[in-house]
């Protein structure tokens, strides 16, 4: 695993151009396998999830012609064939479960890993996939190692469902096995609706399938229509939009990133303006702006912390939790950061006080910052969490002086260029081997 080595204290500065979105790059590459037409995808980022799935699309057959430099992704999936003996689905990314529904559409069978997991943020379980699995007809059994999924001879049958937690890749897995039945209209109710679900809603929608309610929280999807190809370009990712612009503010300088969708941001610009930084958006760019030190705003009610609440969209976004969090270990005054959603995602926050910062955790899900005190560099451990090691990151890259981010490496599954992009910014950093 390699580690990140950075030099702050410098302010950054300049533009950046931010890739596509993972969290809908990788639920559209499992859904591609739903159609045997040709599909030409644009902004596919470099990161290593993608080279994953599209190494298993090329062991089952698959035609996958990708251009290094324009990351433009040619895919034919006519001669696709699924074994589920000796075919094995990537392991380590999470995303690996949306590709059972195509795999049941086209051959009835799907086989997957019962290690599949992403970041480490604590207990994750796969019961609410299975659920909608055996509700559109599945059978689930376990084998040596892995789950067997198999559709039947009559392949799946529509339903209606609603879901006791708003999941991202289970209404992304409701979709695929709606479009993949034979007919008929199945609903969810309790849906996620994050721009990246949304986005890869669109992608549904441009293969041909019908779909009512995209945006919201109750989505109906028609089944049974004829899937075709064609073409398809990728937004740009809210989460590395985001962390550009904190990047920029917590080193004192200013960034500007390209931003095509600044009605996403409303919510993320209140919440930077909550650590006195103010973003502009403008012509396509988007800046943030700091006037002085970062300082914590004071809440109008007495006695009460500045407060981030981070839960499915439309709340605050969880997955953005720990770069405000390194924001308000650099601000003056005292926050509480409130994840909603997973049970072991502030672990890490003990690795701050290793950099003299301050934090306390209340319980699993709450962490108040005491920030504005003076840090140093150090060296800090990284959980398997992409922002988080961002965010270590963040704090390091604001302090004068040499630290080290060890077991970085989950950075690259989200974040291509990173150190290149950061480097045309004014950062000194650079990739070591670590581990």
């Amino acid at each position: 695993m390699p580690n990140l080595i950075v030099h702050g204290g410098t302010p950054l500065r300049g533009r950046v151009v931010p890739s596509a979105n993972k969290n809908a790059v990788l639920p559209i590459l499992c859904a591609t396998l739903l159609t045997s037409a040709p599909l030409r995808l644009h902004g596919v980022p470099d990161i290593t999830d993608v080279a994953k799935i599209l190494a298993i699309f090329r062991t089952l057959g698959s035609e996958v012609q990708l251009d290094a430099d324009t990351r433009t992704l040619d895919l034919h999936h006519r001669a696709t064939a699924f074994d589920p003996g000796a075919h094995r689905l990537p392991e380590e990314m999470r995303s690996s479960i949306m590709l059972v529904p195509p795999l049941l559409a086209r051959f009835g069978v799907a086989r997957l890993e019962d290690n599949v997991k992403g970041c480490t943020l604590g207990v994750r379980e796969i019961d609410p996939h299975v659920e909608v699995f055996r509700r559109f007809g599945a059978q689930v059994e376990r084998a040596e190692g892995s789950l067997i999924v198999r559709s039947g001879d009559g392949g799946l049958a529509p339903n209606d469902h609603w879901l006791d937690y708003a999941s991202v890749t289970t209404t992304e897995n409701f979709v695929l096995c709606a479009a993949a039945t034979t007919g008929g209209s199945s609903t969810l109710t309790n849906a996620a609706s994050e721009p990246h679900v949304q986005e890869f809603c669109r992608f549904m929608q441009m293969i041909g399938v019908r779909m009512e309610g995209v945006g919201t929280s109750r989505l109906t999807v028609y089944g049974g229509a004829a899937l075709h190809g064609g073409e398809f370009r990728f937004d740009e990712d809210f989460h590395e939009i985001t962390t550009f612009l904190a990047l920029g503010a917590i080193t004192g300088g200013e960034v500007e990133v390209q931003n095509h969708a600044p009605e996403q941001f409303p919510l993320i610009d209140r919440t930077f303006e909550k650590f006195g930084v103010r973003v502009e958006h403008r012509d396509g760019w988007s800046r943030a702006v700091t006037d002085g030190p970062l300082r914590v705003q004071t809440p109008f009610t007495a006695n009460v912390l500045t407060k981030v609440e981070a839960a499915p969209w439309p709340y605050f976004p969880v997955d953005l939790l720990p770069i405000f969090i390194a924001l308000g270990v650099r601000a003056q005054g005292n926050a509480m950061f409130w994840n909603k959603v997973y049970d072991g995602a502030m672990g890490w926050t003990g690795e701050l006080s290793k950099f003299g910062a301050h934090v306390f955790q209340s319980d699993p899900h709450r962490l108040v910052t005491f920030g504005g005190g003076p840090l140093t560099p150090a060296v800090v451990d990284s959980p398997y969490i992409i922002r988080v090691a961002i965010a270590l990151f963040m704090v390091a890259a604001s302090i004068e002086g040499r630290s080290e981010i060890c077991h970085a490496g989950p950075i690259r599954r989200a974040h291509p260029k990173f150190v290149e992009n950061l480097r045309s910014l004014g950062a000194q950093v650079e990739w070591t081997a670590g581990d």
